[in-house]
């Protein structure tokens, strides 16, 4: 059975992914800082991505490796750690002719094709997070095109999972808290979200898919065109609460983020709300016959694994 390996296997796509590949080997090894089991049979592996021998010694052995690593969300931290952390893997997968699957954002697209985001987009990153994204994917496909590597590119919008999620953090535990459900920019624009638990399937299909390499995929992400003001009425309609929400708009958000850190960091990302942001997945969707969650559907599915009522 082929061993299939998850670095950075703790966040809101690692933890379903590994659920996930139990479908296809039962030969699973999950790396991070602390890796805790998903399933009886999985492997601990702790190691530290930055660390170019314990990368190594994580890929040694693996057909398939899974890069799902999260970042602390700082463009600082991500100059910093990510070209390290993908060169290592990108080393460690040459080394052992391991097949790469990168879990990957859409933050290094055109903003001004917002509106139909697909796998043509083209690559002109506005924000210094969305130059991060760009060079590191540039990293993967320098080295499928010189042959050294095999490997996809899997793209999701903003999606939404028990884990680092903006939208669970912004809305649901809003509500959940009797608060206000919370926005940026613009409530009035159309922004799609990729559910976590659809985007782990989708990437343990590619993953086990061998012509599906090569490419860039975007992951399966409902086509149903919700504005925030409607996600925010959908989610406090499953939860019956009051859908009462507040706007933040972009100088306030600079303002805070005098203070906040948090909220400076995601001022340069605002774009993403300030016009509509339409994620295509159909040629994922037609590849592979699937269909993706609804919001509703994925909404109700979250709740259940958040236990609110």
């Amino acid at each position: 059975m082929s061993m299939q390996t998850i670095l950075g296997s703790g966040g809101g796509i690692g933890i379903p992914l590994a659920k996930e590949l139990r479908r296809y080997t039962s030969s699973i090894r999950l790396v991070s800082r602390n890796p805790k089991k998903v399933n009886d049979g999985d492997e601990l592996l702790p190691a530290d991505l930055m660390d170019h021998a314990a990368v190594d010694r994580a890929i040694e052995g693996s057909e398939v490796v899974y890069l799902t690593a999260g970042l602390a969300y700082k463009a600082s931290v991500w100059q910093r750690q990510w070209p390290v952390i993908m060169r290592n893997v990108l080393d460690g997968c040459i080394k052992h002719q391991a097949k790469l699957v990168f879990f990957d954002n859409v933050y290094m697209y055109d903003k001004d094709y917002m509106n139909n985001l697909t796998e043509e987009t083209p690559v002109r990153p506005s924000s210094k997070k969305g130059v991060v994204r760009a060079t590191i994917a540039g990293m993967i496909l320098e080295e499928v095109q010189r042959k050294r590597l095999t490997a996809i590119i899997a793209r999701a919008a903003d999606f939404y999972s028990p884990k680092n999620s903006v939208l669970v953090e912004m809305v649901v535990k809003n509500l959940a808290k009797g608060k206000k459900a919370m926005w940026f920019a613009s409530a009035a624009k159309i922004h799609t979200f990729t559910a976590a638990t659809d985007g782990a399937k989708a990437t343990a299909i590619l993953g086990n898919t061998p012509d599906a390499f090569n490419q860039i995929w975007h992951l399966p992400t409902s086509n149903q065109r919700l504005t925030g003001q409607q996600w925010i009425e959908l989610i406090a309609g499953i939860m019956n609460k009051n859908p009462r929400f507040t706007v933040i708009p972009v100088w306030m958000l600079r303002l805070i983020g005098l203070f906040v850190p948090l909220f400076r960091e995601f001022a340069e990302m605002t774009y993403q709300y300030d016009r509509d942001y339409i994620f295509n997945s159909s040629k994922f969707e037609k590849r592979f016959g699937y269909e993706p969650l609804s919001p509703e559907q994925g909404m109700v599915q979250l709740m259940k694994t958040l236990e609110i009522r």
